[in-house]
């Protein structure tokens, strides 16, 4: 088939990001066992990934279960969230805003509520596409079939149709399983270059 849309994942693929370790850092910091924070939130980080819980409530856990501050909870977040946004892959970026409009373009992440309006306000990205899905917005999280099949439903494609990348192994199968073509990013130009031949082909 031909393709007709490209999707994109965002962090580790249009974001360049490392190990997200601003947990142990502040344990540390603050003179908390190694995993506090993972142990008393781990309910709050599934649950931001998909929506079920709202900002104010992951800081509200923060200071009701692990008995910070709100100078704290706010110090921790904006490390967390300056971890999550890494740098911009700006030579990618900048290669995704020429694709338009000879395909459709979109981008699907594993998100965490919050991401959209800081990786709007950072990078753009919502200008830089068709659609956007994040999985805090519509409750749904890579690898679930039923994320695939909404991704190609809102780039209104087939699945063999759309082109997705993505930096993680298991989620590029799961979309070649679901029916999707799909490129594991590991550099810059070979993702390009990738990209290119499935556009020629």
């Amino acid at each position: 088939m031909v393709i007709r849309a490209v999707v994109f994942d965002i962090g580790g693929v249009l974001e360049l990001t490392g190990p997200m370790e601003f947990d142990s850092r502040w344990e540390a910091d603050l003179g908390l066992a190694a995993g506090t924070f993972e142990t008393a939130l781990t309910d709050v980080w599934q649950g931001g990934a998909v929506g079920a819980v709202t900002e104010a409530q992951v800081h509200a856990a923060m200071r009701d279960r692990i008995g910070l501050t709100d100078a704290q909870v706010e110090a921790v977040m904006a490390d967390m969230w300056r971890e999550y946004l890494g740098t911009p892959n700006t030579e990618l970026i900048a290669y995704a805003g020429t694709l338009r409009p000879a395909v459709r373009t979109g981008i699907l992440s594993n998100s965490f509520v919050g991401a959209r309006e800081r990786e709007q306000r950072a990078y753009g990205l919502t200008d830089l596409v068709d659609d956007c899905l994040y999985s805090h917005e519509v409750g749904l999280s890579k690898p679930d079939p039923a994320l695939w099949d909404l991704t190609c439903r809102r780039m209104g494609v087939e699945p063999g149709q759309l082109l997705f990348v993505d930096d993680v192994p298991r989620l590029v199968d799961s979309a070649r399983a679901f029916g999707m073509n799909a490129i594991l990013f590991e550099t810059t130009a070979q993702t390009i270059a990738d990209i290119e031949v499935w556009l020629r082909s």
